[in-house]
């Protein structure tokens, strides 16, 4: 759906007293905000100051802050990392020319004034395109101008390198690809030109700056990179050099509108339907195998997911498996997956979700509208 972060299996492209919890506000596209309102911020997302609380669960933001700024952009990551998040999800292809870039659909309508698939496009064409007017027209300064908002996967390994603090990375291989497993290669070479050791999957980032409350000075910082795929063979392809508690399954349940997305660009979608739905099913179950066999060892399910079948999760933790969540943007949720115990949960709003779960019951009844 265009303009909105909603993720889906892409094996293709490859209640209380007081009521139910209150829902996070939907993003509303600052480029649909009047004028005025163009510098500034809404004002309860506001940059939190002072002491960083214990979090009761780590927070990936999903393809950087993408509830606030155009998702996959330098403006969404770098607001991120400003609003403390835990990591960053990101999502990466390959272009015509072998660049590994950030971007999350297959095609580039969606999110920028072309058309085309990212495979069929240079780097240099993906340059020329605008990725950020789509959702939000004026940027603000701080976070780079309008030719630099599309970022290279080397050009985020050396913001996150900067970041001056411990970092997340999560990398999510979108496939199936037109190039196979050369998506994996490139991402691979260009972590280790960067430091990344794979025994530990710690890549080294910048010495801490003096003053920064982040850490100390002269402290060299890591950015913990982990991979994911709903396609079981990207996983599988990473075994032999990733360890597997550093790998990532994604999968939900197939729903009968995931299909439909899946085939809305197609002519003639009737008729492979059925095809269609066979196959997202069936990568969804490889993937839960590789979950319940111990071959990887965080399992990714989406929110949808953890509702129906909270058996498995719950026996997936007893078992020792990290559990990362997507996307979690309501707050009924994010107390869901705290009782429960899960320890990553990944949004478009990590300052919102960093709140709930940074000190038991904290304004827990409140959530503030996302446009003053």
């Amino acid at each position: 759906m265009r303009g909105e972060n909603t993720d889906e299996n892409p094996s293709l492209e490859c209640s209380g007293a007081q009521g139910p919890a209150p829902r996070l506000a939907r993003a509303q596209p600052v480029g649909r905000i009047p004028d005025p309102a163009l510098h500034h911020l809404p004002a309860d997302l506001d940059l939190m100051s002072g002491a960083r609380l214990p979090r009761r669960a780590k927070v990936y933001a999903h393809r950087g802050s993408s509830g606030l700024f155009p998702e996959h952009t330098r403006a969404a990551y770098m607001r991120a990392l400003d609003e403390g998040a835990d990591g960053l999800e990101i999502d990466v292809h390959l272009t015509r020319d072998g660049e590994v870039i950030c971007f999350h659909d297959p095609l580039v309508g969606r999110t920028t004034d072309g058309h085309g698939a990212v495979a069929d496009l240079t780097l240099a064409q993906m340059r020329r395109l605008d990725v950020h007017s789509w959702k939000t027209p004026r940027l603000p300064g701080e976070y780079g101008r309008p030719a630099e908002q599309l970022m290279t996967f080397q050009e985020l390994l050396e913001l996150l390198a900067d970041a001056g603090r411990d970092v997340g990375l999560a990398v999510e291989l979108k496939h199936p690809s037109p190039y196979g497993h050369q998506l994996e290669e490139k991402v691979l070479q260009a972590l280790l030109r960067s430091g990344w050791d794979p025994e530990t999957s710690l890549m080294p980032g910048r010495a801490t700056p003096p003053g920064n409350p982040e850490g100390h000075a002269g402290r060299v910082p890591q950015v913990d990179v982990s991979f994911m795929s709903f396609y079981p063979g990207s996983l599988q392809h990473l075994a032999d050099m990733v360890p597997a508690e550093k790998l990532c399954a994604l999968f939900d349940l197939v729903t009968a509108q995931q299909v439909t997305r899946r085939l809305q660009h197609l002519k003639l979608s009737f008729a492979v339907r059925p095809v269609v739905s066979a196959v997202m099913r069936g990568a969804a179950r490889d993937a839960e195998a590789l979950v319940w066999n111990s071959q990887v060892g965080l399992a990714g399910p989406g929110m949808h997911y953890v509702r129906e079948r909270r058996a498995d999760v719950k026996a997936w933790l007893a078992r020792g498996l990290g559990l990362r969540v997507w996307t979690v943007d309501e707050l009924d949720d994010v107390e869901l997956l705290l009782a429960l115990g899960v320890q990553e949960m990944t949004t478009n709003f990590p300052a919102r979700v960093i709140a709930a779960v940074s000190a038991p019951g904290q304004e827990a009844g409140y959530v503030p509208s996302l446009v003053s």
